[in-house]
This record gives C-alpha cells, sequence and structure tokens, in this order.
C-alpha cells in the first residue's frame, strides 16, 4: 500500500486564503447589502391653500374651495410652461442669424431631447392611469425621473408596478427614480 504524500506548497496556500477571501467578501456584500427591499417612499400631503392666486376681499372662505386648483393640473401646466420657455429660447438660437453651425446643432439636439422627454413623460403618465392609478405626472430629464402619483396606499408592489412602466418606456438608473405619493 502506498502512503498518502501530504505537502503543502505556496500555490495551494495563497489558493486557500483567496478562496476564503472571496467567501468573506461574499458574506460581507450580503449583509450589507440591502438591495432585494423596495423602500417605501414619503407621502406628501395636498395642501388645500394656492399660494400666490388673487382673491377678493369680500370671498368667503366657502367660496376659494371651490375653485381650489388640482394639484396635477398646476403641476402639468407649469411643465407645459418650462417646456415652452425652453423650446422658444431653442427656437430663437436655431432662427437667429448671429449663432454659428455648433451652437445651432446643439440647440436641435437639445429640440429633440425636449420633445423626446415630453413624449415620454406623456406616454407614461397615459400607462400609470391604465395600471389603475387615480392621476400621475412624470418628469424626466437627463439626471432621471420624478413620477408623482396620486394612490390611496403606496405600498412595494405599485412602486415595483411604477418602475416597471418607466422602465420599459426610458433608460433610467434605479438610483435616479424618485416616486411620490400625493393624498
Amino acid at each position: 500500500m502506498k502512503k498518502f504524500n501530504f505537502i503543502i506548497g505556496k500555490k495551494q496556500i495563497i489558493l486557500t486564503c483567496l478562496t476564503l477571501i472571496l467567501g468573506a467578501a461574499i458574506y460581507v456584500n450580503y449583509v450589507v447589502s440591502d438591495s432585494d427591499t423596495i423602500s417605501e417612499t414619503d407621502v406628501v400631503e395636498n395642501s388645500s391653500k394656492t399660494y400666490g392666486t388673487a382673491a377678493f376681499v369680500s370671498e368667503t372662505a366657502d367660496e376659494s374651495e371651490d375653485e381650489e386648483v388640482d394639484y396635477f393640473e398646476q403641476a402639468r401646466l407649469d411643465r407645459l410652461e418650462s417646456r415652452d420657455t425652453a423650446v422658444q429660447t431653442l427656437q430663437s438660437i436655431l432662427n437667429g442669424g448671429d449663432s454659428t453651425e455648433e451652437e445651432q446643432a446643439v440647440a436641435a439636439k437639445s429640440a429633440e431631447a425636449v420633445s423626446n422627454y415630453i413624449e415620454k413623460e406623456s406616454t407614461i403618465e397615459s400607462l400609470l392611469l391604465a395600471a389603475g392609478f387615480e392621476d400621475a405626472v412624470v418628469y424626466l430629464d437627463e439626471d432621471g425621473a420624478n413620477i408623482v402619483v396620486k394612490s390611496g396606499d403606496l405600498d412595494a408592489d405599485s412602486i415595483a408596478q411604477i418602475k416597471d412602466i418607466l422602465l420599459s418606456e426610458v433608460e433610467v438608473e434605479s438610483e435616479n427614480i424618485r416616486i411620490f405619493d400625493v393624498k
């Protein structure tokens, strides 16, 4: 019978150490990371006061509540006004005689990006309404996406559904997606 020769060399020690370090790194990553859970969002209460609107002195409080502007209507109007201003600025650059070809090319790309954002925002809002949310407003830019939804209770499943709808239309990193619930 042959005797088993058990010699530990440098290669076996290094391989064992690297395997242990890799196992420790995987364990630490598992313990530290919390990527499996979807965090709950903060609830934003819809304020009944509308600041900056003109009101008659003789008007009573009941009459002003009837004329309250819905948050989502106001948000869409504000977004439309800011996009219109951006488009007008880009058009003045494109139509201006004193701009260089490089400036016009940059302005054309920006105008195309704004147009794509408007189209994608509208599509995502329609999909969110079709998914059963009461109302939604989506803000897209080069940095990320902000989504405001009107929902009775926004839970982890709803958040996942919103992210799925958003990511089906645009490419945004998950950490750049912000979802807000307005009651």
